[in-house]
């Protein structure tokens, strides 16, 4: 396919469903998936050091085509300076609750392994007092991001990226579906 954008990067808090898109969004073009969680967590849930993932997002994002998912904010300049399109989901915070929620059940009950061996405990994200808590880390982080984004994405070294701000998953599948019909054209996705 001969499309407009060929480097994508996917934003949003956690469990709005960067991966799942920034998957679905590589199939669809066919780019290199680049998944920060699987570049970030070592063995037994230990965080790789800092210049060991900033050295490996380098690595991968040195590749002509690709999509890559997440917030790491440590290697954010890496990402978004080499990025064409930055896919923001901004879904409602019960949504992302619900779907967070479900997602950590269905990890848990299936022993799903996630990256380099680990797995998600459910009773870990029950513990909203633990730094272990994806729901803690939500309730932290939702409200600041939706500032931290907006104000980001205005700064002048961030210019060169096309935004595309979702704010629900039907505008998210309206694009996606938009983008063979964008690779044809040359058209661009307007909410």
């Amino acid at each position: 396919m001969n499309c407009p954008a060929s480097r994508y990067v996917v934003i949003g808090v956690t469990g709005a469903g960067k991966s799942t898109l920034a998957k679905r969004l590589a199939r669809k073009l066919d780019l290199t998936f680049i998944e920060l969680d699987a570049l970030h967590w070592e063995k037994n849930w230990q965080e790789a050091p800092d210049e060991v993932f900033c050295r490996r997002v380098d690595a991968a994002t040195r590749a002509s085509r690709w999509v890559a998912d997440g917030n790491y904010h440590i290697v954010r300049h890496l990402l978004w300076q080499r990025a064409e399109v930055a896919v923001w989901l901004d879904y409602a915070f019960p949504l992302v609750f619900w779907r967070l929620f479900t997602r950590t059940v269905r990890r848990a009950m299936r022993q799903q392994e996630l990256w380099n061996g680990n797995r998600e405990t459910f009773w870990w994200h029950l513990k909203l007092w633990s730094d272990e808590s994806l729901f803690r880390w939500l309730f932290k982080t939702y409200w600041r991001r939706k500032r931290e984004y907006s104000r980001l994405l205005c700064q002048p070294e961030y210019a060169h990226l096309r935004v595309i701000h979702l704010r629900t998953p039907n505008q998210a599948e309206a694009w996606l579906s938009s983008l063979s019909r964008e690779c044809e054209s040359g058209s661009t996705f307007a909410l």
